[in-house]
């Protein structure tokens, strides 16, 4: 019996080691297990939830498979006698009932913590973009161009061009996301963060969230819906250029001054130009006459 609660009690230290440990979580693509590395501040936080979280729930499957392994391997059938029963051991029965719940416990601390900073918001961010997600295409209004929103330096989808979304390294950019008609999901993989777009504010919903994306970052990344909105959800794709806050400026300037997104992305950045990384824009006219022919 002494044995029995020596090893719960030993293996109830290393599962509530395991949360303690979040602060330091491995960056190699191992411990990420096909999770795509992050490239905002946000995002590391998310993934080291993640990690640690699958780590805690492999601890506990190995311990439980081990002694699964033991009372198969101890307790076989080696004669017709009936073994010794054994019951209502409340030692062991209160320990099993209290490591779940600190287990379950430290998973939820370390969850609102990350939750917390993951929402939290500046008072004044450095960028303000409004997302426009309608059925089936992204516009992507720059606010800090104008005060006015009819005047203010704007990117939409169309037959010939995948809406592109530029954005600065070390300013944090704050998102306002909105639906002209159904919910859609606001999704950048290498954000490790989607946001549900829903119609209108008047249902309670604050559909806004901040982002800084690390110095170092600059590059084309992949954006989507993630949220089933009709017939052509498929197609309601988006792409982001990540440029150092010199080129951003530059950029914006470019564009008040007449040049088209892509036009501007050239002059800024050449390697980073070009209508799209691995997503095309969406012919409004010819896949629309495939999908219902």
């Amino acid at each position: 019996m002494a044995r029995g609660n020596r090893l719960a009690r030993v293996a109830a230290l290393g599962l509530l080691g395991v949360p303690a440990l979040s602060g330091c979580t491995p960056d190699n693509e191992f411990w990420r297990w096909g999770w795509p590395e992050g490239i905002t501040e946000q995002s590391q936080d998310i993934k080291g939830l993640w990690i640690w979280s699958v780590i805690a729930a492999l601890i506990v499957g190995i311990l439980v498979w081990a002694l699964i392994g033991w009372s198969i391997v101890r307790h076989r059938k080696k004669g017709d006698d009936l073994p010794r029963q054994t019951a209502y051991n409340l030692p062991l029965e209160i320990v099993y009932s209290i490591i779940p719940f600190l287990i379950i416990a430290g998973l939820f601390f370390f969850t609102v913590v990350v939750q917390n900073r993951v929402q939290d918001r500046s008072e004044e961010p450095e960028v303000n973009i409004t997302v426009q997600a309608f059925k089936w295409n992204w516009e992507f209004l720059y606010a800090d161009t104008a005060e006015e929103e009819a005047d203010q330096v704007t990117t939409v989808g169309n037959s010939d061009e995948i809406p592109i979304l530029v954005l600065p390294t070390d300013r944090s950019i704050q998102f306002y996301v909105r639906s002209a008609d159904v919910i859609h999901s606001f999704w950048v993989p290498e954000f490790l963060f989607k946001l549900d777009v829903i119609p209108g504010n008047e249902n309670g919903r604050d559909n806004v969230f901040e982002v800084t994306i690390d110095e170092g970052q600059e590059g084309a990344y992949v954006g989507r819906c993630a949220e089933l909105c009709g017939t052509y959800h498929a197609y309601m794709n988006f792409e982001i250029r990540v440029v150092s806050g010199e080129d951003y400026d530059r950029y914006l300037e470019l564009r008040e001054g007449g040049a088209t997104t892509f036009e501007a992305l050239e002059e800024v950045d050449p390697e980073l130009g070009g209508s799209s990384v691995s997503t095309r824009p969406w012919d409004f006219t010819e896949d629309a006459q495939q999908v219902d022919g």
